[in-house]
């Protein structure tokens, strides 16, 4: 078994037990459930890979300690966009630990102390709140350091060290700025900057906005765009918005192409990146040459 360093968010629902005791046994399990695995869907979007659902939580793992953070700070409001009448009458909330460090996987699971760390500060937070070791706070960049709040040093179940923690609040510092400077900028161009790509196959369709977290495009429910098709690898290739470019990187098994409109040559990844422009075709685990391959087109649009 090889070890891998990885970025570890840990999940958890608060207020079940007053779902259950207002919505009765079979009515809570399936909110609960359909709430988990909307939080699982939407760190997939960011890039994480679901490892496994535990009862009222979820266990991912990321590649990216960056999407992590920004995606794990922003699941309460994925559980405000579920609102019904049963949430509203027993709210439920979340709590979320993010920790990095080396890990094991083995036959569908996880384990090293970042697995342990993580479920330990998804316990110590309270609702709404999500908690970072110190591992993961290195990672950040400046920019998205200052909103992280320092708790000092906090003692952790099995360890025999206090750690230290850090509080994130950036999400919401983010957006307000982000609102500001937008209305800003509308005031002096007249029109809203549009930078986005727009990406379908058969009846699926995405638009991933330059603001948006990375896009993973793969093979099952773990994956921000699903395609099932055995030349697909689970995670295949991921899109996303740096430094005002649309890049695209194959992750896979079998390669991806890429044919932009006009151009007779199709480029070939392996394990590789290319920048997305203008509108074109992604294939999939197969040559270009192969019409049965999986195929997606691609718009991007660029008014910055």
């Amino acid at each position: 078994m090889e070890q891998s360093v990885r970025t570890v968010v840990f999940a958890d629902l608060t207020g079940s037990t007053g779902l259950f005791e207002s919505a009765g046994n079979v009515a809570a399990t399936q909110i609960v459930t359909r709430c988990t695995h909307a939080l699982g869907r939407h760190l997939a979007c960011a890039g994480g890979q679901v490892v496994k659902y535990l009862g009222d939580g979820v266990l991912v793992l990321f590649d990216d300690p960056v999407a992590a953070v920004q995606s794990g700070a922003r699941l309460q409001e994925v559980l405000q966009e579920l609102a019904s009448v049963e949430l509203r009458r027993a709210p439920l909330g979340v709590k979320t630990g993010i920790d990095r460090g080396a890990i094991v996987e083995h036959d569908g699971d996880c384990y090293g102390d970042a697995v342990n760390v993580a479920a330990r500060l998804s316990d110590r937070a309270q609702t709404g709140e999500t908690l970072i070791g110190d591992a993961v706070f290195a990672s950040l960049p400046e920019s998205l350091r200052i909103a992280c709040h320092s708790l000092d040093r906090i003692t952790i179940k099995g360890k025999a060290e206090p750690l230290r923690v850090w509080r994130v609040d950036f999400a919401r510092t983010a957006e307000t700025t982000l609102t500001t400077l937008l209305g800003f900028q509308e005031l002096i161009d007249g029109e809203r900057s549009v930078r986005r790509v727009d990406i379908d196959r058969l009846d699926q369709h995405i638009e991933l906005h330059a603001d948006d977290a990375p896009l993973i495009i793969g093979r099952g429910d773990g994956a921000g765009f699903s395609i099932d098709d055995p030349r697909v690898s689970r995670r295949h290739a991921r899109v996303e918005w740096m430094g005002g470019q649309c890049l695209l990187t194959d992750f896979s098994s079998n390669g991806s192409w890429v044919r932009f409109t006009g151009s007779a040559a199709p480029v070939l990844l392996r394990r590789d990146t290319c920048t997305l422009y203008g509108e074109g075709e992604i294939g999939l685990g197969a040559t270009p040459d192969d019409f049965t391959a999986p195929t997606l087109s691609f718009r991007v649009i660029d008014h910055g």
